[in-house]
């Protein structure tokens, strides 16, 4: 008799589907800048949210719409930090690129704890020089993150046909994580045109945009 077949897990968030993406699955290191990733991460919260009818956004602001948390933990944490209507600086909602700066990391955190507690990602803490602290996450559920990957290619050779592949895309393309993960040339181009579609990876640019300013000495 062929045994019945498991439960089938449920489908990833964008903020857990982008840290698999972006991660090397053995060093455990971000395949891009880790401050973008952080952005990323935050763009990819809002992403979700908004793809759940909880947040709406428009010309760079966004407010709360549906205060009902999401059944994800994680996410509904995030939802509870989010400037509550009218309280976000403008009567059109809050800035989106000051939220995805000042959350970037804590997001991040939060994601980073809750797949090492499921045993998705191991935490390893290294020393920078002997001295300071950083951790590298490399990933332990190597059928979940090659699962993500196989998502992603068949969204990419498909022309990224839904609202929820067109969002990732758009995160992956604004963090710079598009060469790194093998997407083709004229995807890269498709994917850079959808970042301007979509509210929360215009965010996550517009603050790498900033960072690479700074660096240069081009902006305060």
């Amino acid at each position: 008799m062929t045994p019945a077949p498991g439960p089938t897990p449920p489908t990833p968030t964008l903020p857990e589907e982008l840290l698999l993406l972006a991660l090397d699955p053995v060093r455990g290191k971000p395949l891009c800048r880790n401050r973008f990733l952080e952005y990323a991460m935050a763009g990819a919260a809002l992403a979700e949210l908004e793809l759940q009818g909880r947040v709406a956004g428009q010309g760079g602001r966004f407010q709360l719409v549906n205060p009902l948390e999401p059944p994800d933990p994680v996410l509904a944490g995030v939802l509870r930090s989010l400037p509550a209507p009218g309280k976000g600086g403008g009567g059109s909602g809050a800035s989106a690129k000051r939220w995805v700066r000042h959350a970037g990391r804590r997001v991040e955190g939060l994601y980073l704890d809750a797949l090492v507690e499921r045993g998705v990602l191991r935490r390893e803490t290294r020393r920078f020089l002997g001295l300071l602290p950083y951790h590298r996450h490399p990933v332990v559920a190597k059928d979940l993150a090659a699962l993500a990957r196989t998502r992603f290619d068949a969204a990419e050779r498909a022309g990224f046909p839904d609202p929820r592949s067109r969002s990732l895309a758009a995160l992956v393309s604004a963090s710079g994580l598009s060469r790194a993960i093998g997407t083709g040339r004229g995807s890269r181009s498709a994917m850079r045109h959808l970042v301007h579609d979509h509210w929360p990876a215009h965010a996550v640019l517009r603050n790498i945009r900033q960072d690479r300013a700074n660096q240069s000495g081009g902006g305060g």
